[in-house]
């Protein structure tokens, strides 16, 4: 069992792999991680140190993880925040080359983008998202905000979220995990995760905590692929994933921490 996995990472705190890689190997996952960014610390922090990836470089790991035959082995591929348009280019060209190359990988696209009705990405990777990654998906892992951007619409009610699926997937097969939902009909101080599948909803509420530590969805989307490489059902991965975050934000709210209390990460049983 093998996921590929491109996104951030940082030195201190945990988002992107630096939040799903140590959830997928606790998981009994192997990970090949590719960054795309070396940080010191998530961007949000008063200073940031280090610089996202240049392309060339992105695209040459790559290409070593292609020359290792990892596409052969993997199961799942999953890409999160890509930093430049042009990183976004060479992971969507070797995305299509590992699909073709392997018919049966799973394509888990979190299509990072902004959150709080905020774009937070360079100029030109929404683009390459809309227009490269999200059409070659399986099943992506947006949060509301980034569902309603690429969907075009508000989504105010389950009709709605059915909507902005069927729009991202046009004539194709896409599912959709909707993050972060707050519908007309979630009860009040819960928050939902919402898993539309062949226009079906299975729905995921948890409490609102008052605290909003980073890299929460990139953790979700981890736990999501390491359970489907280990070939659990979509909508089990995304409950068991649902309620092993839930549990690592209960025990970060009672230590008072600013980042995820991960470690050891409590596993939940299927």
């Amino acid at each position: 069992m093998l996921v590929i996995s491109i996104q951030s990472q940082v030195v201190h705190g945990h988002v992107g792999n630096s939040a799903a890689v140590h959830a997928m190997q606790a998981e009994g996952v192997n990970v090949a991680a590719v960054p795309t960014t070396l940080l010191s610390n998530h961007p949000r922090y008063p200073t940031v140190r280090g610089r996202v990836l240049e392309a060339e470089l992105v695209a040459d790991l790559l290409k070593g993880i292609e020359e290792r035959d990892l596409v052969d082995e993997a199961a799942v591929i999953v890409t999160g925040y890509l930093g430049s348009p042009g990183n976004a280019l060479v992971v969507a060209d070797f995305v299509e080359r590992a699909l073709l190359r392997n018919r049966e990988l799973v394509y888990l696209c979190d299509p990072v983008i902004g959150d709080d009705g905020r774009i937070y990405v360079a100029d030109g990777i929404l683009d390459v998202v809309r227009q490269r990654l999200l059409p070659a998906a399986h099943l992506i892992t947006p949060n509301q905000f980034e569902l309603e951007l690429l969907s075009g619409i508000t989504i105010a009610d389950a009709e709605a979220l059915r909507a902005a699926t069927a729009v991202i997937a046009g004539q194709g097969r896409i599912d959709v995990v909707a993050t972060g939902c707050a519908l007309g009909d979630t009860p009040n101080g819960q928050v939902e995760t919402i898993l539309c599948a062949d226009g079906q909803l299975s729905r995921f509420a948890t409490l609102r905590l008052p605290i909003r530590p980073y890299g929460t969805g990139d953790l979700l989307t981890g736990l999501i692929a390491a359970h489907l490489a280990k070939g659990t059902s979509t909508e089990t991965a995304v409950r068991l994933a649902v309620e092993t975050i839930f549990a690592v934000l209960i025990r970060t709210q009672g230590a008072d921490a600013t980042e995820m209390r991960l470690v050891p990460l409590p596993v939940s049983e299927t």
